[in-house]
This record gives C-alpha cells, sequence and structure tokens, in this order.
C-alpha cells in the first residue's frame, strides 16, 4: 500500500503532480496534514510520521521514503510504463540521476539563499549561484525542449517546480521561461493545484 503525507501549496505539490502524471492517484493514499509554514502558521503535524514534521513523507507497505528526489525516483521505478523516468540499464539513466540530484543539492540551496539574501565566498564555492545555475539550464535547453531530450520526464517535473512556486527567482532568459512554459502547459500543473484548492484547510 502507499501512503503519501502532503500539505497543499508545499514541496510536496510537486509529488501530487507525478502521481497525476503516472496515472496512479487512485492506487496512493493521500493524507493531508499540517506543517510549519513561513509565515508563522501551521506547525507539526502529530499524524504525520516525518521525524521532521515535513512533507512529502511517502510510505511504501511500512517503509519510509523522504526527500522530494528519492521519492520521485523510488515512483518512477515503480511505475516505470509511464515513460517518466528513466530505468536500470538505459543509456540516458546516469543523466536522469544526475539532474535528481542536482535539484537538492544544487538548485534548491542556491534558489533559497538568493530569496533569503544571502551570499558568502564558501556558499558560492559549495553550491554556486544564480548564474551558474542558470548557464547549465540553458546549456541543455538550447540543444532540446526538455532535460532529458524530446520528452517531458520527473526531472522536467521537479527542476521547474522552485520557479513555478517562486517566480521571482526565474531567470530572465527565453529558453528556461519557455520550457517552464511548456511544462506549465500539460494537464498535470492545473489538476495539482485543484487538487490542493480542494483540500486547502482539511
Amino acid at each position: 500500500m502507499l501512503t503519501l503525507y502532503h500539505a497543499p501549496q508545499s514541496r510536496s505539490s510537486r509529488i501530487i503532480r507525478l502521481l497525476i502524471e503516472l496515472g496512479v492517484m487512485d492506487q496512493v493514499d493521500v493524507r493531508i496534514v499540517s506543517i510549519a509554514r513561513q509565515d508563522g502558521s501551521g506547525g507539526a503535524d502529530p499524524a504525520n510520521p516525518h521525524p521532521e514534521g515535513k512533507v512529502p513523507l511517502l510510505v511504501h507497505d511500512g517503509v519510509e521514503i523522504w526527500e522530494s528526489s528519492a521519492i520521485i525516483l523510488y515512483l518512477t521505478e515503480l511505475f516505470p510504463d509511464a515513460g517518466l523516468g528513466a530505468r536500470v540499464g538505459d543509456a540516458d539513466r546516469g543523466r536522469y540521476l544526475s539532474w535528481l540530484a542536482w535539484y537538492g543539492d544544487v538548485v534548491e540551496p542556491v534558489i533559497v539563499f538568493q530569496a533569503a539574501g544571502l551570499s558568502h565566498p564558501f556558499l558560492n564555492a559549495t553550491f554556486r549561484g544564480p548564474a551558474e545555475v542558470t548557464a547549465r539550464l540553458v546549456a541543455q535547453l538550447e540543444k532540446t525542449d526538455f532535460l532529458m531530450g524530446s520528452r517531458f520526464t520527473a526531472v522536467d517535473l521537479l527542476l521547474t517546480s522552485p520557479y513555478v512556486w517562486f517566480p521571482a527567482a526565474t531567470p530572465d532568459v527565453p529558453v528556461i521561461r519557455d520550457w517552464i512554459a511548456r511544462c506549465q502547459a500539460r494537464p498535470s500543473a492545473d489538476e495539482a493545484v485543484a487538487f490542493d484548492r480542494a483540500h486547502m484547510g482539511a
């Protein structure tokens, strides 16, 4: 059995969108929980087994999987026929794994530091900065419509999510804005928003 602990309009919203893309929403028990919000509202929910009180948390037959990249990898391997991942043995699996890891290891820290107005040589040396993130995306998107080539995959869903959530961080670069628009034009984007709206305050 699959259970997702989810808070509407949070990082776990991208997992809702992934479940919609995979066509498996009917196979997952989505449990709405509260979390601490940036505005000071909310708080840890005793119904949420995540040790830090965060979301997303996926539980499969009693085994907990946390962190978006891990959950995305897990789900795309559990439901490979949707074609949103890269199977073991695929020639492009290494690139797929690299994009997934790059999000959590580089992109999210850079965007958080940018939003907080933080800059320091240690941070720039460790995580790079917005310019380097932009250059890396542009280098790929000047060659292909999506990060893995001609098809939309889970890495596009993940890598566009912070820009959808925090539009001010979106680089004013046509190939990046066009890529985000292509990803957001998929029906799953609106369906995930509708799901969250229906469960706000639940």
